[in-house]
């Protein structure tokens, strides 16, 4: 009888440790994904430049990967050598920057 218990108060221990551990992993999850659908046209358009034009060269990187302060000569050099004018570039810019 102990042991069944004993038993019992362990599982009752790692069910409650588990479900406390998944809750702010799917939150986490839930406001990314709002975060992501939320985009407006123009950062449509500017995530889909930044799809289109840089993918060419090398692999896309998320733009979480970088700070703010990292992007702005990673992009100014990228714009460059894709001959993108100012206006695709303000608009990739203010796609990634609304990832960050």
């Amino acid at each position: 009888m102990k042991n069944i218990l004993i038993l019992a108060g362990l599982a009752l221990f790692m069910v409650s440790c588990g479900s406390k551990k998944a809750a702010p992993v799917a939150s986490k999850q839930a406001n990314e994904t709002t975060k992501a659908v939320a985009l407006t046209p123009e950062l449509e358009a500017g995530k889909s430049l930044y799809e289109n034009n840089c993918a060419k060269c090398h692999k896309l990187f998320e733009p979480k990967k970088f700070t703010k302060e990292e992007w702005t000569p990673i992009l100014v050099k990228m714009g460059k050598k894709a001959k993108l004018d100012e206006t695709q570039m303000a608009s990739i810019t203010n796609y990634i920057d609304s990832q960050l």
